[in-house]
C-alpha cells in the first residue's frame, strides 16, 4: 500500500491485513505509508514497528498500539475531542 491516510482512515487501511500479524509483516505492509496527523505527518510502518507488541490480533489491537506509540500532540489539542472546534 502506497500513499498518505489520515489517521481516522487508519483502521480501514487495517483491515486489510490478515491476523494474527506479526509487528515486522504489519510495519513492512505500511513502509510507504505517510500518516497525516495534526502535528505533521509520520512514516506508518515505522509508527507500527516502535510498537513493544511482537504481533497484533486484531484491527483494534493494531489501532490501540499505534495510539500508544503517537505523540499526544499528534492527534490535536490536548483535551479537545474531534467535534470540538
Amino acid at each position: 500500500m502506497t500513499g498518505e491516510i489520515k489517521l481516522n482512515e487508519v483502521e480501514s487501511a487495517f483491515e486489510r491485513l490478515e491476523y494474527p500479524v506479526t509487528n515486522d509483516a504489519a510495519a513492512a505492509e505500511f513502509d510507504d505509508v505517510t500518516l497525516l496527523l495534526a502535528d505533521g505527518e509520520r512514516n506508518l510502518g515505522s509508527l507500527i514497528e516502535a510498537s513493544d507488541a511482537e504481533r497484533f490480533e486484531s484491527t483494534d489491537d493494531l489501532g490501540s498500539e499505534l495510539h500508544n506509540v503517537l505523540p499526544r500532540e499528534a492527534v490535536g489539542e490536548p483535551f479537545q475531542s474531534e467535534g470540538e472546534g
